[in-house]
């Protein structure tokens, strides 16, 4: 198991770093995988040493000549806050840092990485990026679906890049891995190094992805309006849909940190709609209560709920599952279901989503996509490959691409949904 975290290296790394500091960071250094004893003790007795992370950071010795080295930065996946502040940072570290000054802003995701689309790299600079932190999006735009392995290196080998940013989700990391693949079987000297970015902190074995923070940030202003129509009407219902595809992280934390929710819906747990134990008797019992309620529900809950055929399921160009509407699902359900219980309900339905993924990021974001950008540069220069750069347990470490692509998901048995359940005071389980 200890070879699972293993990080490959080009070469030789011979080359004195031109980084003026005392910290550097020595490769025989390692960061233990668990923190608690009885863990670390049972992986002992099969593997006789506890299971270890390379950390990041900067080596004594580097692999790429500063002065002949080239860079470009690929954006993939949908937007999120916090991209222009990665794009800001590796260019500046590349430049001011370690002196490498071509560096390219690759347009439009994988796509520009085909030439057949026929867009043409931008160059990035200390003076085009310095301000960039102050919009959203992605300076250099971004899109979904995958491209021909060969092609896009092939055009690498045109561009005569050396090193690879690659800052998108589980389908961009995937990407990088193959690009790797094709890059290590042609024996190119290349570096892809992966910067996670997934609104919906779903990447397996990282702390937090960046725009988290901003995500819940700007969701708790739409729950907060949810809460303050619903108390303001009478036998008022805020209905709030919240992004996070599969994973139920931006909606459970929400909860959380607002506390004006009494229902939290999410993927990881089904409910049932109808009977005596599901989620409309429940709310029609918190009305009968309290004479109002807030309800947050993920895009991907209760999507059994809702009749589809499998075969007509339809993927975006990521190749994910196109999820239908439990949003307006559910406010047509909760409308019928009150309707022919003859109570009168004024409800209110809020879908904030592009507007979270849209805005810049806040000062905790950006300050954690400087650390990743610099962290990223760092392994770079030194040869490293086939890696993200990863926090975890408030440690920078480098992660194989491989080991981090899987989605992860809410524990309905875990400490997170037992704080959700304390702070809504929803049944447990709205299970017939």
């Amino acid at each position: 198991m200890q070879d699972d975290f293993a990080i490959s290296v080009l070469g030789v790394c011979a080359i004195d770093s031109p980084l003026a500091i005392n910290g550097f960071v020595s490769d025989d250094d390692r960061i233990l995988f668990n923190t608690r004893l009885k863990d670390c003790d049972a992986l002992m007795v099969s593997t006789g040493k506890p299971l270890s992370l390379e950390p990041a950071g900067p080596r004594r010795k580097i692999f790429f000549d500063p002065a002949g080295t080239k860079a470009a930065i690929v954006t993939c996946g949908g937007l999120c806050p916090g991209i222009n502040d990665v794009i800001r940072s590796v260019t500046m570290t590349l430049f001011y840092r370690y002196g490498v000054k071509n560096v390219l802003g690759i347009k439009y995701g994988l796509r520009g990485l085909n030439p057949e689309y026929g867009k043409i790299p931008i160059q990035l600079t200390p003076d085009f990026v310095k301000d960039i932190t102050h919009i959203g999006g992605s300076i250099l735009s971004s899109s979904r679906g995958p491209q021909d392995v060969k092609v896009m290196v092939d055009y690498l080998e045109l561009l005569k890049i050396d090193i690879l940013f690659c800052v998108g989700g589980d389908g961009t990391m995937r990407a990088a891995e193959k690009i790797t693949e094709e890059i290590h079987a042609r024996k190119d000297p290349i570096a892809v190094i992966g910067i996670p970015k997934t609104i919906d902190n779903d990447l397996n074995l990282i702390e937090k992805s960046f725009g988290f923070d901003t995500a819940i940030a700007k969701t708790v202003e739409a729950v907060g309006s949810a809460h303050v129509e619903a108390k303001g009407a009478y036998n008022g219902i805020g209905l709030v849909k919240i992004m996070g595809r599969l994973s139920g992280y931006i909606t459970a934390t929400t909860a959380l940190a607002q506390g004006d929710a009494n229902f939290v819906l999410i993927p990881e747990v089904p409910f049932d709609l109808e009977g005596e134990k599901g989620f409309l008797k429940a709310l029609e019992n918190r009305m009968k209560a309290s004479g109002h309620a807030v309800i947050l529900v993920a895009e991907g809950a209760g999507q059994e709920l809702m009749q589809q055929d499998e075969k007509k399921r339809e993927t975006d160009a990521s190749g994910n599952v196109r999820l239908q509407d439990i949003g307006l699902f559910l406010k047509s359900a909760i409308e019928t279901h009150f309707r022919e219980a003859h109570v009168e309900i004024n409800l209110k339905y809020i879908e904030p989503s592009y507007m979270i993924r849209s805005v810049p990021a806040n000062a905790s974001d950006s300050l954690y996509c400087s650390s990743l950008g610099q962290y990223s540069v760092h392994a770079a220069m030194a040869g490293k490959t086939g890696l993200l750069v990863a926090l975890r347990r408030d440690e920078y470490v480098h992660l194989p691409l491989s080991a981090a692509i899987s989605g992860r998901q809410i524990d309905p048995d875990g400490n997170l949904w037992f704080r959700v359940l304390e702070s809504t005071g929803q049944p447990a389980q709205m299970k017939n």
